[in-house]
């Protein structure tokens, strides 16, 4: 069983920065790949960008060359630093975890945390 708990959000303002994390506590030594997946409201969750384990990294469109995912595996926690930050940015922000490389299935998620992007 793997438990994520996020943290780091918050509200800022156009431009601005902000940097997720999200610590994995169980049995996380065979986790194939994290992500980070949001949903605005009235929208269906997206992908937002996803680490395998050999640490290569995607990223979808819409955040490339602004967003940041990295993890620290002595840590066990998982990073999204995101910078130039817009409006619609504005989610709930999820950090999910799959145990084949991927992300092509999650396993696990955590809680959720807010982001809000004013203009």
């Amino acid at each position: 069983q793997v438990q994520l708990v996020e943290s780091g959000g918050g509200s800022v303002q156009a431009g601005g920065s902000l940097r997720l994390s999200c610590a994995a506590f169980g049995y996380t030594d065979h986790l194939g790949c994290m992500a980070w997946l949001r949903q605005a409201p009235g929208k269906q969750r997206e992908g937002v960008a996803t680490i395998d384990r050999d640490g290569s990294v995607t990223y979808a469109d819409s955040v490339k060359g602004r967003f940041t995912i990295s993890q620290d595996n002595a840590k066990n926690t998982l990073y999204l630093q995101m910078n130039s930050l817009k409006p619609e940015d504005t989610a709930m922000y999820y950090c999910a975890a799959a145990w084949s490389p991927g992300c092509l299935r999650y396993n696990y998620w955590g809680q959720g945390t807010q982001v809000t992007i004013s203009s």
